[in-house]
């Protein structure tokens, strides 16, 4: 076996404690037990208090960004909010395992988006999954009955869907800003962050409020959900993926959402019924064709690489 195609242990060892970080996020989210929008502004805010100093040490290093740029990472938080709002709703609704399942749909719509606003060809791949990845998600929701995993998990499949919709306008514009600017990593991510610390606050105090006085351990719940899955988790991946190839870096990052599901049952109770199983496994067995090796998966696997280098200073998912 030869260097292009022998795994790295190391890498595959740091991609993967990277995804076991991320997997524990919905886990986070409910054990916070604060509104969508008050944990979403909160993880944000927090986020900061990391990402800032960083991104003024590369701004010393590398320089400033130009103002369309700024713009640009400023827009693309908007998206990364959103997909932060639904997914926490997501995780309340339907539970934490079935929430970072359904968000796989981002591998579908990432191309999808590509193709509507930049007149990228989609793969025909693609195309055939689309009806296998929504039917899964169907049926991971509860369509034909659901377990003890949230109150209302066919909202909450729904929710995850948008989520990961959300989740892959960001990727689209994060990609359009990397590109240009490859010396900036964590300038643009905190940018982004900003926006979506701003989307999340303004959508919170429309709706209701954002709660300030909360208790100590949803203080501390919220601040292990910033640190852990939005810095500790995508530096792990970031740095893991780079020294692996697209199809086994692809391979590997589907041990999020199967420990996602096996962490809601251990951690949180969570059951779910046999239809809700094999819709998990239908997601799962589509999205880790989707990211093979091989043709166009590897091409989209690439793609998805580079959101992820880009993100090796931050951020989620949700």
């Amino acid at each position: 076996m030869n260097a292009r195609t022998a795994p790295d242990p190391h890498s595959a060892l740091l991609l993967l404690a990277g995804a076991s970080v991320l997997a524990w996020t919905g886990i986070l989210v409910a054990l916070a037990g604060a509104d969508p929008a008050t944990a979403s502004f909160w993880r944000c805010v927090l986020a900061l208090v990391v990402l800032g100093p960083w991104a003024l040490a590369e701004y010393r290093r590398a320089g400033g960004l130009p103002l369309a740029t700024v713009g640009w990472s400023l827009l693309s938080g908007v998206f990364l909010g959103a997909d932060f709002l639904l997914w926490t709703r997501a995780v309340l609704d339907a539970g934490a395992g079935i929430a970072n399942v359904v968000l796989n749909i981002q591998v579908l719509a990432l191309p999808l988006i590509a193709w509507v606003v930049a007149g990228e060809r989609v793969p025909r791949r693609l195309v055939y999954a689309a009806p296998l990845l929504l039917g899964g998600i169907a049926l991971a929701g509860g369509v034909l009955g659901a377990g003890v995993g949230g109150p209302e998990p066919v909202r909450g499949a729904v929710l995850g869907t948008l989520a990961g919709i959300a989740y892959a306008g960001f990727l689209h514009l994060n990609r359009s800003v990397s590109r240009g600017r490859p010396r900036h990593l964590v300038t643009p991510v905190a940018l982004a962050t900003v926006g979506a610390g701003v989307t999340c606050g303004i959508i919170g105090v429309a709706g209701g409020g954002i709660a300030v006085s909360l208790p100590a351990t949803t203080w501390a719940w919220l601040i292990v959900l910033a640190l852990a899955g939005q810095v500790v988790s995508w530096v792990l991946i970031g740095r893991g993926s780079a020294g692996l190839a697209p199809g086994t870096a692809g391979a590997l990052l589907l041990v999020h959402p199967v420990l996602s599901v096996v962490l809601g049952m251990l951690v949180l109770g969570e059951t779910l019924t046999g239809w809700q199983v094999a819709g998990c496994a239908l997601v799962v067995a589509t999205v880790a064709a989707l990211v093979g090796p091989a043709g166009t998966a590897g091409r989209l696997r690439r793609v998805v690489d580079r959101h992820e280098r880009a993100w090796a200073t931050l951020t989620p998912r949700a």
